[in-house]
């Protein structure tokens, strides 16, 4: 069974960490995957950095932006993953944008998924439909799930076609804004998480965007499976570098 399928089936409050691959330095990597597993992470979300991330807030963009002066690419990412499966066994999935996996070839950077070790995609602009038609055999083909996103502003008729598309989980975007440009959660957010629970979707979701701490993990998982945190994280890497993961995490979910 995918890793990501069975951390579903086993639990809920899950906290997924996103963070950009090569930042703060090129060679951190595996450094921050190994510590956020050792300090109770349930989920990873490795950062494809991309010179033109539409959905990201200035955080994320930053370190994109400096990851990829780092020297970052997907070969060096791959590389420096080879052998992670060694020693992490939690649920890793790459999030990065449709154009640098088109530019390495769609079936080559799955197959270079899998021989690493990576559970999952989320791809932000890659349309369902065009997943759905083009590339939905490619990548069951090399066991890997694609995570789709969904906002307050998509329809439920969209909502139950990607549920029914799934295999994985929906990414539940707190709000119509980029990353890292909220805190805390208003009734209009909290009524979006119960609306979408009220619907019985076959695929958990997992909220993002908007979570920093406690308070906005706890109303966010209230009615959904797990939450995922990237700005946040970003900024404590900034200013910490790779030390002092372990606080961050507890501060999150003591």
């Amino acid at each position: 069974m995918n890793r990501i399928s069975q951390k579903l089936n086993e639990d809920n409050n899950l906290l997924s960490i996103y963070f950009t691959a090569g930042y703060p330095s090129k060679n951190d990597t595996v450094s921050i995957i190994k510590a956020l597993e050792n300090n109770g992470v349930d989920m990873i979300e490795i950062g494809l950095p991309f010179s033109d991330p539409l959905a990201d807030g200035p955080t994320i963009q930053a370190s994109s932006t400096q990851a990829l002066k780092n020297g970052m690419t997907s070969a060096l990412l791959f590389d420096q993953l080879k052998d992670i499966r060694q020693s992490v066994s939690i649920p890793l999935i790459i999030m990065g944008y449709f154009n640098p996996i088109l530019q390495f070839g769609v079936e080559a950077f799955c197959k270079k998924c899998q021989e690493v070790g990576i559970d999952g995609l989320i791809i932000p602009d890659l349309p369902v439909e065009v997943y759905h038609s083009e590339y939905k055999a490619i990548f069951e083909q090399y066991g890997l799930i694609n995570v789709f996103l969904i906002t307050p502003q998509t329809s439920e008729e969209r909502i139950r076609y990607i549920d029914s598309v799934s295999n994985g989980f929906i990414y539940m975007v707190s709000s119509a804004s980029v990353t890292g440009s909220s805190s805390g959660f208003g009734s209009t957010q909290t009524d979006y998480f119960k609306r979408i629970a009220d619907l019985k979707l076959k695929s958990p979701q997992i909220v993002g965007f908007g979570i920093s701490d406690n308070e906005t993990f706890t109303q966010a998982t209230q009615h959904a499976k797990g939450a995922i945190i990237g700005s946040a994280f970003i900024k404590h890497l900034t200013k910490n570098g790779v030390a002092n993961i372990d606080n961050f995490v507890a501060s999150i979910r003591p």
